[in-house]
């Protein structure tokens, strides 16, 4: 699970958040001149970079502002979070506490830490396994 921090209302978990696609996409100067192909490639195609990428945000449940984040797309790491209207930030200078994702033992997206079992018996169960169950 993402911690995304919100420019407007901080730190909240990702559930309150919806994705608005790649940041940063320039509107056509002359959009009556566009052929077909030339719209699709404008409304469809986008990168698909491996690593840091700049994508829009909306805080759908919170504050209802639309924001530019920049992450990895590996490591889902979020590098930096800026408003809208403004440059993209350089990914090495970018502030790496400006959101995280959870490192929690329970984590299914970057937890390192196996969760933890120590009060989970090993030994076999004291009821039989049902007939033609293999052990």
């Amino acid at each position: 699970m993402l911690l995304i921090s919100c420019p407007n209302c901080g730190s909240r978990d990702e559930t309150e958040f919806h994705y608005g696609g790649q940041a940063h996409v320039p509107y056509p100067e002359n959009p009556n001149e566009l052929n077909d192909r030339e719209w699709a490639e404008f409304l469809f195609y986008r990168d698909n970079t491996k690593g840091a990428f700049a994508e829009r945000w909306l805080h759908s449940t919170g504050c209802r502002q639309w924001f530019n984040m920049l992450r990895d797309t590996v490591t889902y790491e979020i590098q930096a979070v800026y408003p809208m209207g403004t440059a993209r930030p350089d990914a090495a200078a970018a502030a790496p506490d400006s959101g995280t994702a959870s490192t929690a033992p329970d984590s299914t997206t970057t937890g390192t830490t196996a969760p933890d079992i120590s009060g989970t018996s090993t030994t076999p169960a004291s009821t039989p396994a049902p007939e033609g169950a293999t052990t």
